[in-house]
């Protein structure tokens, strides 16, 4: 009895060994080569459980989930007017064909990577060779990005991988070329600030002038206007004047008279010297109280 249960568990610790190194699993995100003796001779790409034949051939998996190639520093690419660039990019790829990629690669996704990058560099230089700054840096990105995506595709699929998406996430300038364009903006700039300033002070000069000729006109028949008011007053003055002379002559003499005495002995320290008999003293020698006469 003692024996057969010894039979019995050694027959089942063989088959638990059996089914350990006879069963093993492929899940979603894997696929899998089967060797025996060192040569494929089974491919699993979809998941589940699977039989191998144990001690004799062996199982190895293959992540086929997206990953990333990313250049740590930009690359530095000449535009067809010969004038650097640094572009930054990464590459979006994952495994396709999974025999193609052990046989080419070995299955070592360094090796790939290293390929891919080569490819990748190679086929944006010869990109960024047939344009221009403005054309590489705004106007044909996306026709770079399009045309880099189908050319590494092609020739990723030699080595069993798909390239699903190349992007570029920065171009820029050269220090020493980026300090050249400042320059030659600043120059620009500079000169079109002087000759708006140019411009302003012609149109400053023209609006003065207009304003000085403005004014000289307007002086001038302001100063016509008052010599033909004053000419005006003159004359209705002096026709009042000729007017109250004609209406009472003696009298006129005699206002006249008062406002040259009034003129003549305005302070009190003025001194005339005139003869008796002069004109000037006519209405003291004809008053009343001159000839003793009320």
């Amino acid at each position: 009895m003692m024996k057969d249960m010894g039979a019995y568990l050694i027959g089942l610790i063989v088959v638990v060994l059996l089914a350990i190194f006879s069963l093993y699993t492929v899940n979603q995100t894997q696929q899998a080569l089967v060797f025996q003796l060192g040569e494929v001779v089974a491919v699993r790409t979809s998941p589940g459980l699977y039989f191998k034949i144990p001690l004799i051939q062996n199982v190895r998996f293959f992540d086929i989930r997206i990953q990333t190639l990313d250049n740590k520093d930009p690359e530095r690419f000449i535009t067809s007017e010969k004038k650097p660039l640094l572009v930054d990019y990464f590459v979006k790829w994952k495994i396709a064909d999974v025999k193609q990629f052990y046989v080419s690669v070995g299955g070592d996704e360094r090796r790939a990577q290293v390929r891919l990058s080569q490819t990748v560099n190679g086929d944006l230089r010869s990109e960024f060779a047939q344009r221009t700054v403005h054309e590489a840096v705004s106007g044909e990105r996306a026709n770079i990005i399009e045309a880099m995506r189908a050319r590494a595709d092609h020739d990723a699929r030699q080595i069993g991988i798909q390239v699903l998406d190349v992007r570029i996430r920065r171009v820029e300038l050269t220090p020493e070329v980026s300090e050249s364009v400042y320059r030659r903006m600043e120059a620009e700039r500079k000169r079109v600030a002087n000759e708006l300033r140019s411009t302003g002070a012609g149109e400053a000069e023209k609006i003065r002038a207009d304003a000085e000729r403005q004014r000289e006109v307007i002086l001038a028949e302001a100063f016509r206007e008052a010599q033909h008011i004053k000419g005006s007053g003159d004359a209705r003055a002096s026709a009042i004047y000729a007017e109250a002379y004609g209406r009472n002559p003696e009298f006129y003499a005699f206002y006249r008279s008062l406002e040259t005495y009034q003129q003549g002995l305005k302070g009190k320290g003025d001194v005339l010297v005139l003869d008796p008999s002069s004109e000037f003293f006519r209405y003291f020698k004809n008053t009343p109280g001159a000839s003793g006469k009320k």
